[in-house]
Protein backbone atom coordinates (compact mmCIF):
# COMPACT_ATOMS: atom_id res chain seq x y z
CA UNK A 1 0.00 0.00 0.00
CA UNK A 2 2.90 2.28 1.11
CA UNK A 3 5.05 1.39 -2.23
CA UNK A 4 4.12 1.29 -5.51
CA UNK A 5 5.10 -1.66 -6.08
CA UNK A 6 4.77 -4.49 -3.84
CA UNK A 7 4.49 -8.51 -4.68
CA UNK A 8 1.18 -10.40 -3.69
CA UNK A 9 2.93 -12.82 -1.44
CA UNK A 10 4.88 -9.84 0.46
CA UNK A 11 1.19 -8.31 0.51
CA UNK A 12 0.20 -11.49 2.34
CA UNK A 13 2.77 -11.83 4.46
CA UNK A 14 2.31 -8.20 5.63
CA UNK A 15 -1.05 -8.31 6.29
CA UNK A 16 -0.72 -11.26 7.96
CA UNK A 17 1.96 -9.71 10.30
CA UNK A 18 0.24 -6.42 10.97
CA UNK A 19 -3.71 -8.06 11.85
CA UNK A 20 -2.04 -10.24 14.55
CA UNK A 21 -0.53 -7.42 15.80
CA UNK A 22 -3.20 -5.06 15.31
CA UNK A 23 -5.24 -7.35 16.82
CA UNK A 24 -3.38 -8.21 19.98
CA UNK A 25 -2.74 -4.18 20.89
CA UNK A 26 -6.39 -3.46 20.20
CA UNK A 27 -8.47 -6.17 21.20
CA UNK A 28 -9.42 -5.09 24.73
CA UNK A 29 -11.17 -2.11 23.06
CA UNK A 30 -13.01 -4.27 20.67
CA UNK A 31 -14.45 -6.34 23.29
CA UNK A 32 -15.63 -2.81 25.16
CA UNK A 33 -17.10 -2.20 21.85
CA UNK A 34 -19.19 -5.12 20.96
CA UNK A 35 -20.37 -5.16 25.17
CA UNK A 36 -21.32 -1.38 24.86
CA UNK A 37 -23.46 -2.36 21.37
CA UNK A 38 -25.45 -5.04 23.09
CA UNK A 39 -26.46 -2.70 25.72
CA UNK A 40 -30.13 -2.17 26.07
CA UNK A 41 -31.78 1.18 27.70
CA UNK A 42 -32.58 0.40 31.63
CA UNK A 43 -30.16 -1.97 31.87
CA UNK A 44 -26.51 -0.48 31.13
CA UNK A 45 -23.91 -2.14 32.57
CA UNK A 46 -21.25 -0.34 31.48
CA UNK A 47 -21.39 3.81 31.13
CA UNK A 48 -18.61 4.31 28.50
CA UNK A 49 -15.66 2.71 27.39
CA UNK A 50 -12.86 3.17 30.58
CA UNK A 51 -16.34 2.01 32.97
CA UNK A 52 -16.32 -1.21 30.35
CA UNK A 53 -12.21 -1.56 30.51
CA UNK A 54 -12.32 -1.09 34.75
CA UNK A 55 -15.12 -3.49 35.39
CA UNK A 56 -13.99 -6.14 33.16
CA UNK A 57 -10.50 -5.98 34.71
CA UNK A 58 -12.20 -6.31 38.22
CA UNK A 59 -14.69 -9.20 37.36
CA UNK A 60 -12.60 -10.87 34.62
CA UNK A 61 -8.91 -10.16 35.14
CA UNK A 62 -6.36 -8.80 32.94
CA UNK A 63 -7.19 -11.64 30.60
CA UNK A 64 -10.85 -11.29 30.15
CA UNK A 65 -10.28 -8.30 28.00
CA UNK A 66 -8.59 -10.78 25.44
CA UNK A 67 -11.61 -13.20 25.66
CA UNK A 68 -11.93 -14.45 21.88
CA UNK A 69 -8.74 -13.39 21.15
CA UNK A 70 -7.78 -16.39 20.10
CA UNK A 71 -10.40 -16.91 17.21
CA UNK A 72 -9.33 -13.58 15.69
CA UNK A 73 -6.03 -14.45 15.38
CA UNK A 74 -6.46 -17.54 14.44
CA UNK A 75 -7.98 -16.11 11.51
CA UNK A 76 -7.41 -12.63 10.63
CA UNK A 77 -4.65 -14.09 8.41
CA UNK A 78 -6.26 -15.59 6.12
CA UNK A 79 -8.54 -12.98 6.39
CA UNK A 80 -6.34 -10.30 5.46
CA UNK A 81 -5.19 -12.87 2.77
CA UNK A 82 -8.40 -12.60 0.96
CA UNK A 83 -9.19 -9.23 1.26
CA UNK A 84 -5.84 -7.73 -0.31
CA UNK A 85 -5.67 -10.53 -3.16
CA UNK A 86 -9.45 -9.70 -4.09
CA UNK A 87 -8.61 -6.27 -3.86
CA UNK A 88 -5.77 -6.83 -6.09
CA UNK A 89 -7.18 -9.17 -8.15
CA UNK A 90 -10.03 -6.51 -9.11
CA UNK A 91 -8.08 -3.51 -9.61
CA UNK A 92 -5.26 -5.25 -12.05
CA UNK A 93 -9.01 -6.36 -13.73
CA UNK A 94 -10.29 -2.90 -13.88
CA UNK A 95 -7.15 -1.13 -14.70
CA UNK A 96 -6.87 -3.23 -17.79
CA UNK A 97 -5.89 -0.82 -21.14
CA UNK A 98 -5.87 2.20 -18.43
CA UNK A 99 -3.05 4.44 -17.35
CA UNK A 100 -5.18 4.64 -14.12
CA UNK A 101 -8.03 3.98 -11.85
CA UNK A 102 -10.99 6.32 -11.62
CA UNK A 103 -12.61 6.51 -8.17
CA UNK A 104 -15.76 4.67 -9.04
CA UNK A 105 -13.72 1.32 -10.44
CA UNK A 106 -11.89 1.98 -7.24
CA UNK A 107 -14.95 1.60 -4.94
CA UNK A 108 -16.10 -1.59 -7.39
CA UNK A 109 -12.68 -3.31 -6.68
CA UNK A 110 -12.83 -2.74 -2.55
CA UNK A 111 -16.43 -3.56 -3.03
CA UNK A 112 -15.05 -6.84 -4.38
CA UNK A 113 -12.88 -7.44 -1.75
CA UNK A 114 -15.35 -6.72 0.75
CA UNK A 115 -17.57 -9.67 -0.74
CA UNK A 116 -14.74 -11.69 -0.71
CA UNK A 117 -13.88 -11.58 3.16
CA UNK A 118 -16.73 -12.66 4.61
CA UNK A 119 -16.27 -16.02 3.67
CA UNK A 120 -13.89 -16.01 6.89
CA UNK A 121 -15.39 -12.88 8.78
CA UNK A 122 -18.42 -14.35 9.08
CA UNK A 123 -17.81 -17.15 11.20
CA UNK A 124 -15.00 -15.71 13.24
CA UNK A 125 -17.18 -12.44 14.13
CA UNK A 126 -20.02 -14.82 15.29
CA UNK A 127 -17.91 -17.03 17.54
CA UNK A 128 -15.63 -14.09 18.37
CA UNK A 129 -19.02 -12.03 19.58
CA UNK A 130 -20.36 -14.88 21.99
CA UNK A 131 -17.22 -15.05 23.76
CA UNK A 132 -16.38 -11.36 24.37
CA UNK A 133 -20.18 -10.89 25.51
CA UNK A 134 -20.27 -13.25 27.92
CA UNK A 135 -19.00 -11.23 30.69
CA UNK A 136 -21.52 -8.32 29.89
CA UNK A 137 -24.08 -11.30 30.78
CA UNK A 138 -22.53 -12.28 33.56
CA UNK A 139 -22.48 -8.49 35.05
CA UNK A 140 -26.13 -8.71 34.46
CA UNK A 141 -26.89 -11.31 37.12
CA UNK A 142 -24.13 -9.91 39.15
CA UNK A 143 -25.79 -6.43 39.66
CA UNK A 144 -29.28 -7.28 40.69
CA UNK A 145 -30.17 -3.53 41.65
CA UNK A 146 -30.28 -2.82 38.09
CA UNK A 147 -33.04 -5.38 37.43
CA UNK A 148 -35.91 -6.47 38.57
CA UNK A 149 -36.86 -9.63 39.98
CA UNK A 150 -38.14 -11.17 36.86
CA UNK A 151 -35.59 -10.07 34.55
CA UNK A 152 -32.75 -11.38 37.21
CA UNK A 153 -34.81 -14.74 36.82
CA UNK A 154 -34.60 -14.83 32.91
CA UNK A 155 -30.57 -13.33 33.14
CA UNK A 156 -30.30 -16.91 35.52
CA UNK A 157 -31.69 -19.08 32.85
CA UNK A 158 -30.08 -17.28 29.74
CA UNK A 159 -26.72 -18.06 31.66
CA UNK A 160 -27.47 -21.35 32.90
CA UNK A 161 -28.20 -22.70 29.42
CA UNK A 162 -25.69 -21.01 27.49
CA UNK A 163 -22.61 -22.70 29.44
CA UNK A 164 -24.25 -25.67 30.88
CA UNK A 165 -23.79 -24.97 34.39
CA UNK A 166 -24.85 -22.70 37.22
CA UNK A 167 -25.31 -19.08 37.64
CA UNK A 168 -22.19 -19.21 39.45
CA UNK A 169 -20.15 -20.50 36.59
CA UNK A 170 -21.19 -18.06 33.81
CA UNK A 171 -18.38 -16.37 33.51
CA UNK A 172 -16.28 -19.28 32.25
CA UNK A 173 -17.69 -19.53 28.58
CA UNK A 174 -17.04 -22.15 26.28
CA UNK A 175 -13.85 -22.14 23.80
CA UNK A 176 -14.93 -21.31 20.58
CA UNK A 177 -13.90 -24.55 19.16
CA UNK A 178 -17.22 -25.67 21.60
CA UNK A 179 -19.03 -23.55 20.30
CA UNK A 180 -18.65 -24.04 16.93
CA UNK A 181 -19.22 -27.96 17.07
CA UNK A 182 -22.58 -27.48 18.85
CA UNK A 183 -23.12 -24.81 15.97
CA UNK A 184 -22.33 -26.83 12.88
CA UNK A 185 -24.21 -30.13 15.17
CA UNK A 186 -27.32 -28.28 15.71
CA UNK A 187 -27.87 -25.57 13.04
CA UNK A 188 -25.46 -27.18 10.82
CA UNK A 189 -23.08 -24.64 8.20
CA UNK A 190 -25.58 -22.30 8.12
CA UNK A 191 -25.23 -21.48 12.28
CA UNK A 192 -21.45 -19.97 11.39
CA UNK A 193 -22.87 -18.17 9.11
CA UNK A 194 -25.76 -16.06 11.41
CA UNK A 195 -25.65 -12.63 10.44
CA UNK A 196 -23.72 -12.96 6.79
CA UNK A 197 -26.05 -9.97 5.13
CA UNK A 198 -25.30 -7.71 8.47
CA UNK A 199 -21.60 -8.48 7.62
CA UNK A 200 -21.95 -8.00 4.03
CA UNK A 201 -23.05 -5.06 4.79
CA UNK A 202 -20.78 -3.39 7.05
CA UNK A 203 -17.36 -5.06 5.17
CA UNK A 204 -18.35 -4.11 1.91
CA UNK A 205 -18.79 -0.26 2.20
CA UNK A 206 -16.61 -0.35 4.53
CA UNK A 207 -13.49 -2.14 1.58
CA UNK A 208 -15.75 0.68 -0.76
CA UNK A 209 -14.62 3.79 1.25
CA UNK A 210 -11.06 2.44 2.63
CA UNK A 211 -9.64 1.91 -0.17
CA UNK A 212 -10.21 4.57 -2.27
CA UNK A 213 -9.78 6.88 0.47
CA UNK A 214 -6.36 5.76 1.59
CA UNK A 215 -4.86 5.61 -1.85
CA UNK A 216 -5.90 8.89 -2.38
CA UNK A 217 -4.94 10.44 1.01
CA UNK A 218 -1.41 8.66 0.79
CA UNK A 219 -0.77 10.24 -2.70
CA UNK A 220 -0.80 13.55 -1.22
CA UNK A 221 1.79 12.89 0.50
CA UNK A 222 3.97 11.32 -2.54
CA UNK A 223 7.16 14.00 -3.36
CA UNK A 224 6.65 12.85 -7.22
CA UNK A 225 4.72 10.26 -8.83
CA UNK A 226 7.67 7.73 -8.76
CA UNK A 227 8.07 8.19 -4.94
CA UNK A 228 6.50 6.52 -1.83
CA UNK A 229 5.11 9.20 0.95
CA UNK A 230 7.06 9.51 3.70
CA UNK A 231 6.39 6.54 6.73
CA UNK A 232 4.44 9.30 8.81
CA UNK A 233 2.32 10.07 6.06
CA UNK A 234 1.27 6.73 5.38
CA UNK A 235 0.76 5.91 8.83
CA UNK A 236 -1.91 9.51 8.90
CA UNK A 237 -3.03 7.84 5.88
CA UNK A 238 -4.31 4.66 6.93
CA UNK A 239 -5.44 5.38 10.75
CA UNK A 240 -7.66 8.49 8.88
CA UNK A 241 -8.78 6.79 6.19
CA UNK A 242 -9.65 3.34 8.70
CA UNK A 243 -11.40 5.31 11.29
CA UNK A 244 -13.35 7.33 8.82
CA UNK A 245 -15.11 3.93 7.02
CA UNK A 246 -15.34 2.67 10.70
CA UNK A 247 -17.34 5.30 11.43
CA UNK A 248 -19.67 5.84 8.64
CA UNK A 249 -20.16 1.93 8.50
CA UNK A 250 -20.63 1.65 12.28
CA UNK A 251 -24.82 1.43 12.17
CA UNK A 252 -24.39 -2.15 9.86
CA UNK A 253 -22.08 -3.18 12.85
CA UNK A 254 -24.36 -2.29 15.48
CA UNK A 255 -26.69 -4.29 13.83
CA UNK A 256 -24.76 -7.17 12.58
CA UNK A 257 -23.17 -7.61 16.45
CA UNK A 258 -27.16 -7.80 17.68
CA UNK A 259 -27.88 -10.87 14.89
CA UNK A 260 -24.76 -12.51 16.01
CA UNK A 261 -25.33 -12.51 19.77
CA UNK A 262 -26.79 -16.07 20.28
CA UNK A 263 -27.36 -15.53 24.05
CA UNK A 264 -29.51 -12.85 24.87
CA UNK A 265 -29.48 -11.34 28.78
CA UNK A 266 -33.00 -10.41 30.70
CA UNK A 267 -35.72 -9.05 28.39
CA UNK A 268 -33.35 -8.64 25.36
CA UNK A 269 -34.96 -8.61 22.04
CA UNK A 270 -34.71 -11.27 19.60
CA UNK A 271 -33.91 -10.09 15.78
CA UNK A 272 -35.90 -12.18 12.55
CA UNK A 273 -32.89 -10.73 10.16
CA UNK A 274 -31.55 -7.39 9.46
CA UNK A 275 -34.95 -5.49 8.84
CA UNK A 276 -36.33 -6.81 11.96
CA UNK A 277 -33.35 -5.77 13.96
CA UNK A 278 -33.62 -1.88 12.03
CA UNK A 279 -36.91 -1.42 12.48
CA UNK A 280 -36.76 -2.59 16.95
CA UNK A 281 -33.49 -0.66 17.51
CA UNK A 282 -35.03 2.68 15.74
CA UNK A 283 -38.44 1.79 17.69
CA UNK A 284 -37.25 0.86 21.21
CA UNK A 285 -33.58 2.66 21.81
CA UNK A 286 -33.55 5.71 19.24
CA UNK A 287 -31.13 6.84 16.21
CA UNK A 288 -28.77 7.24 18.38
CA UNK A 289 -28.53 3.68 19.38
CA UNK A 290 -26.99 2.87 15.86
CA UNK A 291 -23.45 4.85 17.12
CA UNK A 292 -23.10 2.74 20.04
CA UNK A 293 -19.47 1.94 20.10
CA UNK A 294 -18.56 3.98 17.53
CA UNK A 295 -15.47 5.57 19.20
CA UNK A 296 -14.32 2.06 19.98
CA UNK A 297 -14.26 0.87 16.74
CA UNK A 298 -12.69 4.06 15.22
CA UNK A 299 -10.19 3.48 17.83
CA UNK A 300 -9.66 -0.34 17.08
CA UNK A 301 -9.45 -0.24 13.00
CA UNK A 302 -7.42 3.05 13.07
CA UNK A 303 -4.08 1.50 14.93
CA UNK A 304 -4.76 -1.48 12.99
CA UNK A 305 -4.55 -0.06 9.18
CA UNK A 306 -1.51 2.18 10.95
CA UNK A 307 0.32 -0.98 11.92
CA UNK A 308 -0.67 -2.33 8.25
CA UNK A 309 1.80 0.75 7.10
CA UNK A 310 4.38 0.58 9.62
CA UNK A 311 4.39 -3.50 7.99
CA UNK A 312 4.49 -2.21 4.66
CA UNK A 313 7.08 0.50 5.27
CA UNK A 314 9.44 -1.48 6.88
CA UNK A 315 8.89 -4.33 4.41
CA UNK A 316 8.91 -7.43 6.65
CA UNK A 317 6.93 -9.57 3.92
CA UNK A 318 10.16 -8.63 1.34
CA UNK A 319 12.55 -9.64 4.04
CA UNK A 320 11.13 -13.01 4.77
CA UNK A 321 10.48 -13.85 0.85
CA UNK A 322 14.35 -12.96 0.90
CA UNK A 323 15.50 -15.22 2.85
CA UNK A 324 12.95 -17.79 1.97
CA UNK A 325 14.68 -20.71 -0.11
CA UNK A 326 11.96 -20.75 -2.83
CA UNK A 327 12.04 -17.29 -3.31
Amino acid sequence: MAKQQISLPAKLINGGIAGIVGVTCVFPIDLVKTRLQNQRQGQQIYRNMMDCLVKTVRSEGYFGMYRGAAVNLTLVTPEKAIKLAANDFFRQYLSKNEKGLTVFKEMLAGCGAGMCQVVITTPMEMLKIQLQDAGRLAAQQRNPASMSPTKLAATTRVLSRSYNAGPSAAASALSATQIARELLRTQGIKGLYKGLWATLMRDVPFSMVYFPLFAHLNRLGQPSRDESAPFYWAFFSGCLAGSTAAVAVNPCDVVKTRLQSLNKGACEESYNGVVDCVSKIMRKEGPSAFLKGAGCRALVIAPLFGIAQVMYFIGIGEFILDLSPFN
